[in-house]
């Protein structure tokens, strides 16, 4: 009969945990929270201290029972939830649910390995009430706005609306961006290039001063004075300076560098970065090794690394790249902020089960996503790139053209991994400089003027959202993927070839808040309020004052509002199409997954169809019509309107030109330098195997 009934939140994770504990434990699950504030009630005692009245939560009663019951047969009971505020609040809520167990009850892990399980076990201790009161705070204030805003949303707008106080600061920075870019003036620029001659080399170089000042050109007139005044002009080299510089990896994955860095280089979203990450934290089956998590927890903040794993990892370095890889000292990185420093950043359970070994075992994603992880955490503990900087001046008639390069001098920790970047990086990839003397003279091959206008700054894309609600202390690591969820759920946003967009729904609902709900709406409002949860979580503020310092002010502006604020009419927009099946008009819908049809007799007709943007462009496969579609993860593809006749299908817009190799229609696709580039979008086409197999260039560097 066992003795000890170990409680976690997932049948994975119950699975994986139970191989490695013997015959006196009972592993079992909770799937999550087991009580919750009920959805037909606000839930809260305002007038008793903000009291929350927990229900259990629909269809959990006969596992809680069963869980119950086997509580009488043990000897003692542990809750093994996540280790951050929600498990701690889980675990809370079991404890209290269940009776009759210990206070020392709860263990906590960062990993799903046989040491780790096994230690945890060993070494109980009483639930942090801290970090309970911390959710139970953040839970309670999130209920009040939600259930006293949402009923005046549905008075003033329309039904079935609803604001939440950090996915409404989302929108907002979503609609300010919109707004900014839409009332962004572009200023003309231009620049100038040379190619240069350089034995059998060409360098380019770009005009960087005129007469000893920054080369500022704002207009044709200008360019083409420049032109006239550098036409026969000679091109010396007039300085080369060579500098070495060091550059250091970057820290192990918290969840929002995870988030944005498999979004940039595997394309995930949050959502699906998140599922994968948990899979391989519960544990996946290698072969005759047995089950096992292969990382570490993923909803993280911290950068702390072990000693142990760290150890691990430097040993590993020695062993694969040698000793020159492994840096003197142990590299340590600081987090930003308030972190929970019983986490440890993502990292592998262990670092010498490489992606290679275990890449049969595991699904496609899952192991791009676990090569990531692993090569991020091992390129972190590693010693720092050495590149050779050379910058060469070049003077032609008093005008100073620039050429910057690099060159790799020793890889370090680029032999492993080199972070992505987002689109608004300017920084881009070249090669080395060639071999130049001072007073060389260059044989001028071409001047390459090129007008530009300034941009605005781009719209958010999931990674670059994610950045942005971090570095404004805007939610925490388990937030980040429900509050995207949400925003386009309710259709405030839509997402558009990885953009996002506000919906007039979204605009609607930020101004009438900004308007009269300014501190729900406001940034450092909710980013102070953030600080305050963790203050919570410390030990120094009580979550019941926290909650009675907002409400206060909060119901007196409720009751402002209510009185107030003006409904809102949102004006259907028709579509120009009639119903097939009742004759009324057809009008644009925002759903889920971005704009549908359907009918403006709802609900007496039900009738929806997805919308067909014909791009005009033909299917030279079969004759059809290319049109724009858009994928269930709102990303958007193209392909033939004779669909399933027709099977050509492509992410990137097809021209009206055939692969030369293998005949599939060609597709456009634009570089970071705005370029336009033509490629083949199968995969299995010779040209597409030749480019995969070819070496890749380490290292980057910059052209003037």
């Amino acid at each position: 009969m066992p003795k000890t009934l170990l409680i976690v939140e997932s049948p994975t994770k119950a699975k994986t945990i139970s191989k490695f504990l013997g015959r006196d434990y009972l592993v079992r699950y909770s799937m999550g929270h087991v009580r919750d504030l009920p959805k037909s009630e606000l839930g809260i005692d305002i007038e008793n201290n903000f009291s929350p009245k927990y229900i259990t939560i629909r269809g959990k009663g006969e596992m809680l029972r069963g869980l119950r019951d086997e509580v009488k047969k043990v000897d003692r009971v542990l809750l093994g939830s996540d280790p951050d505020r929600e498990g701690e609040a889980i675990a809370w809520h079991l404890k209290e649910y269940l009776q009759n167990v210990d206070d020392v009850c709860r263990i906590e892990f960062n990993e799903i390995t046989k040491n780790t399980i096994q230690k945890a076990v060993k070494n109980p201790r009483p639930i942090d009430m801290d970090r309970v009161n911390a959710q139970q705070g953040r839970r309670v204030l999130d209920r009040l706005v939600g259930y006293k805003l949402s009923p005046l949303l549905w008075k003033k707008v329309k039904k079935g609306l609803s604001a939440g106080r950090v996915q409404s600061v989302a929108v907002r920075l979503i609609c300010d961006r919109e707004e900014e870019i839409k009332s962004f003036v572009p200023e003309e620029y231009w620049s100038l290039t040379a190619f240069l001659a350089a034995g059998e080399s060409t360098l380019e170089a770009k005009l960087a001063k005129i007469w000893g000042k920054k080369a500022d050109i704002v207009s044709q007139k200008e360019m083409d004075e420049v032109l006239a005044h550098l036409k026969g002009a000679e091109y010396k080299v007039v300085d080369i300076s060579k500098k070495e510089k060091l550059r250091n990896p970057v820290p192990p994955f918290t969840t929002s560098s995870l988030q944005q860095e498999a979004y940039r280089k595997l394309g995930f979203t949050a959502k699906k970065t998140m599922q994968l990450a948990q899979q391989l934290y519960e544990g996946v089956e290698l072969g005759d090794k047995g089950v096992s998590g292969i990382i570490s927890y993923m909803r993280t903040d911290s950068t702390r690394i072990s000693e142990e794993a760290q150890n691990g990892v430097r040993e590993y370095i020695k062993n694969k790249y040698g000793a020159k890889y492994v840096p003197a000292k142990p590299k340590q990185y600081v987090s930003k902020g308030k972190i929970q420093n019983a986490h440890e950043a993502i990292r592998p359970s262990s670092v010498v089960r490489t992606p290679a070994e275990i890449r049969s075992f595991l699904k496609p994603p899952q192991y791009k996503l676990y090569k990531l992880i692993w090569e991020r955490f091992v390129a972190s503990q590693m010693s720092p790139a050495v590149l050779d900087f050379t910058t060469i001046d070049i003077n032609a008639n008093n005008c100073i053209f620039r050429a910057n390069g690099s060159v790799i001098k020793f890889a370090g920790f680029m032999q492993v991994y080199i972070e992505g970047r987002d689109e608004d990086d300017t920084e881009s990839d070249i090669d080395s400089l060639p071999s130049l003397t001072l007073e060389q003279v260059l044989k001028l091959k071409e001047l390459l003027p090129k007008q530009h206008f300034t941009q605005p700054s781009p719209r958010f894309t999931e990674a670059t959202l994610v950045k942005t609600l971090e570095e404004l202390g805007i939610g925490r690591p388990s937030t980040y993927v429900p509050i995207i969820d949400t925003i386009i759920t309710r259709g405030y946003v839509t997402r558009e070839e990885k953009h996002f967009y506000p919906t007039e729904l979204g605009i609607v609902v930020v101004d009438l808040l900004k308007e009269n709900f300014p501190n729900i709406i406001d940034v450092k409002f909710t980013a102070n309020m953030e600080a305050k949860l963790d203050k919570v979580e410390e030990g120094k503020v009580g979550w019941q004052q926290l909650l009675a310092d907002f409400y206060e002010p909060f119901a007196k502006t409720l009751a402002v509002a209510e009185e107030k604020m003006e409904k809102v009419q949102i004006t259907p927009e028709y579509s120009g199409e009639n119903c097939e099946k009742c004759g009324k008009p057809m009008v644009y819908k925002m759903g889920r997954y971005g704009k549908f049809l359907a009918c403006s007799g709802f609900p007496e007709c039900h009738n929806t169809k997805p919308i067909l943007n014909h791009t005009g462009i033909k299917c030279l496969a079969c004759g059809g019509n290319i049109i724009q579609r858009k994928s269930k993860g709102g990303r958007i593809f193209y392909g033939c309107d004779n669909y399933p006749t027709c099977r050509y299908v492509a992410w990137d817009r097809p021209v009206e030109q055939k692969c030369s190799v293998c005949g599939t229609q060609l597709t456009e696709k634009m570089t970071r330098d705005g370029e336009t580039l033509l490629i083949c979008p199968n995969k299995e086409c010779a040209i597409n195997k030749e480019k995969a197999e070819a070496p890749k260039k380490r290292g980057r560097s910059k052209k003037a």
